[in-house]
């Protein structure tokens, strides 16, 4: 964002990342309606990306293709990054935003609290059980890894706690619905914010 943007416009981006093991493609709006398509060739996370632009009214375009021979962590992984990063581009100078949100969500008999701070300053704190190792052919270790590399690419301090649940795929799915929600809120414009930045800094880093 430049310095004669308003904070209320041009708040989206495009990241693309190359490796050797994966290339992925993030195009992200803060301010949309869950429009775009999620295509990482890891059909689980793909479902759990539509929840976050669902439910965070994000237009979130993801394509990725990775080394799925070796397993899917690096593919998770770089999405996380990716996103992240097009999260931070979009956030700009974060003028304007309300800059924290949270989310407490049930699916079914499970039940997820995500927390977020825009701090510029990238963590996650994860709290919970994932009983089972699978789900279909996702591995869940990988739900935190792709959580951490979202928070440390997008500067965001981020908690996630698993307060009830049996079935794992509901509790995934809460975990990434009360994230897009948490998110949602932390990057609305605040109107009594104007174009401030929310720290008593004034820049967030």
């Amino acid at each position: 964002m430049s310095a004669h943007d308003s904070p209320r416009t041009n708040r989206q981006a495009s990241v693309e990342r190359h490796t050797a093991e994966t290339q992925v493609w993030v195009e992200l709006a803060l301010d949309g309606r869950g429009a775009g398509e999620r295509r990482t060739g890891v059909p689980f996370l793909d479902h759990m990306l539509d929840h976050v632009a669902v439910h965070g009214l994000f237009d979130l375009t993801v394509q990725a293709q990775g080394d799925y021979d070796v397993d899917d962590h690096h593919t998770v992984e770089d999405v996380g990054i990716v996103l992240g990063q097009a999260l931070r581009r979009a956030l700009g100078e974060r003028r304007g935003i309300r800059r924290y949100g949270h989310a407490l969500v049930p699916m079914d008999e499970a039940l997820a609290l995500v927390a977020v701070d825009i701090s510029g300053r990238g963590m996650l704190a994860f709290e919970g059980t994932l009983p089972a190792p699978k789900v279909g052919t996702f591995d869940t270790e990988l739900v935190p890894e792709f959580l951490r590399a979202l928070a440390a690419n997008g500067g965001l301090t981020l908690h996630v706690r698993v307060l009830a649940g049996q079935n794992t795929h509901h509790i995934i799915e809460a975990i990434f619905k009360a994230l897009g929600r948490a998110l949602r809120v932390a990057v609305e414009l605040d109107p009594r914010r104007a174009d401030e930045v929310p720290s008593t800094k004034g820049i967030i880093e």
